[in-house]
């Protein structure tokens, strides 16, 4: 636990906008992701690179890569050709299988339903390349895959945009990837069924055949009939595919995703707008002492206390999303429904802070409306990528009522009833909180919304999670924060 003097001489409001008053009974987070299968002690992952059409001259390399990222990331991989290692008990072994540029109908009726069953029960999935010319009479694999192939043009340069920068397979990407390979077009666009992470920049080479909007690599969530995780890449079909470093993290965050490893917000986004793209903080305004370090993309907590707020706009009904990361035990929150001010305090006594600090009492610890009410403890800690990885948000506020999901899992349900403050129009700010607390933001964006209290979007995108908010997250007592300390 922390030892900070000067914070224990603080005043309550002090507390709240500081966010990190540590209590006696802090607690850890739990293990993140699935809770490995009995017996083991580490994930495992099968290769099926069974071909009944065009055969992948590649399919090696990739093999081989697996097996080496395994080795070097802790988790174990078998490899096989053999449609039969598709039965209910040998496919329990495993926590996903990594459908290696498969082609054409390669398992009967029987095998299918063993792997429908499994991923079912949660097994998840990692599509390569080719794994999206495979199994097309078979609804479930298409839906699983997230969209089949339809044509190619010859293998070349092209430049790949990045979407998603908090996805284990992307985070290590700036905001575009130049690489050559064979650039597949696809028979339907995956994008309002599945996370797109990256896609390709169609006037950067020829042979594109999706309109402009063509996504490349993509993970799901879990989903009603579906309790496996899903990601698939368009890359992979060269040899050299394989000895490019940048594509091998591609492929083991992909497989890490799948695993449960990590965890990612992979539903679907649509219809954001970008208040911070990583290159200009146009719009926004230091609030109190410290300040942001923009660098790669990605802006840094320097010293404080402080907050660095959107000044150029309120927001009544909205979704925010944001990508964030700790370097370890670190402390920060995201403030919401303040009025404009210059002075942070005012975020205190008129907003909410939703918590960024895995280590304090469970309601000023993250996921928590701070100081009101905990997030639900244990979906939180299921949901939650340890330091050093990256973190999404989504705040969704209709009306007075706030629900918080992190990494896709909806961990906090408050409804404000506090009549000196209101969640129906206000600003936006993300902490600095002081000297040690390092805190990374990425990709801050905002959806409005088309109702109020109650309503919601008509897209549905955020309506479904991958685990329901539970009991651990309390009704709202309509107490204050700063009485309450």
């Amino acid at each position: 636990m922390r030892t900070r003097a000067r914070l224990l001489t603080a005043t309550a409001t002090a507390a709240l906008l500081i966010g990190c008053v540590s209590g006696p009974a802090a607690s850890a987070p739990g293990e993140k992701g699935k809770p490995a299968k009995p017996g083991k002690d580490t994930e495992s992952v099968l290769v099926f690179s069974k071909t009944a059409g065009f055969r992948h001259d590649s399919i090696p390399e990739g093999i081989a890569t697996v097996k080496e990222l395994g080795a070097a990331n802790g988790f174990t991989v078998d490899a096989t050709e053999d449609a039969d290692a598709f039965t209910p008990g040998n496919l329990a072994k495993y926590d996903a299988v990594v459908w290696l540029s498969t082609t054409g109908d390669v398992l009967d009726a029987e095998q299918q339903s063993a792997f429908e069953k499994y991923v079912k029960d949660g097994g998840g999935y990692v599509g390569v390349h080719a794994a999206a010319d495979t199994e097309y009479d078979w609804p479930f694999y298409g839906e699983l895959a997230g969209a089949y192939f339809q044509s190619h043009p010859h293998i070349q340069p092209a430049q790949i945009d990045v979407e998603d920068h908090a996805h284990a397979a992307t985070a290590h990407l700036g905001p575009t990837w130049d690489r050559t390979d064979e650039w597949y077009n696809y028979r339907s666009n995956p994008r309002d069924r599945a996370r797109v992470l990256a896609s390709l920049d169609e006037a950067s080479y020829t042979g594109g055949t999706m309109n402009g909007d063509h996504p490349i690599a993509w993970c799901q969530s879990p989903s009603e009939g579906r309790a496996g995780r899903s990601f698939y890449t368009g890359g992979g079909h060269t040899k050299e595919s394989y000895a490019e470093p940048a594509f091998r993290q591609h492929l083991l965050g992909g497989i890490r995703y799948a695993t449960g490893a990590v965890n990612a917000d992979c539903r679907p986004e649509q219809g954001y707008t970008k208040l911070f793209d990583g290159t200009s903080v146009d719009g926004w305004k230091q609030a109190g002492p410290g300040s942001f370090e923009l660098k790669d993309g990605t802006l840094t907590t320097v010293g404080g206390m402080g907050m660095l707020w959107y000044e150029a706009e309120e927001f009544g009904s909205y979704s925010l999303k944001l990508d964030w990361k700790t370097a370890g035990d670190d402390n920060s929150g995201i403030f919401i429904g303040f009025p404009p001010s210059d002075d942070p305090w005012s975020a205190v006594n008129n907003g909410y802070e939703i918590q960024i600090d895995a280590t304090d009492v469970p309601e000023k610890t993250t996921g928590s409306v701070y100081g009101f009410q905990s997030a639900d403890i244990e979906a939180r800690d299921k949901a939650l990528n340890p330091p050093g990885e990256w973190n999404t948000y989504e705040l969704r506020v209709e009306g007075e009522h706030l629900q918080i999901w992190l990494n896709g899992v909806k961990i906090n349900d408050y409804t404000n009833t506090d009549p000196a403050r209101s969640l129906t129009q206000g600003h936006i700010g993300i902490q600095n909180h002081g000297d040690g607390d390092d805190v990374s933001f990425r990709d801050i964006r905002v959806k409005e919304l088309a109702g109020g209290a109650g309503q919601s979007d008509a897209s549905g995108e955020s309506g479904t999670s991958e685990e329901p908010v539970g009991s651990g997250a309390s009704e709202a007592s309509g107490s204050s924060a700063a009485s309450g300390g």
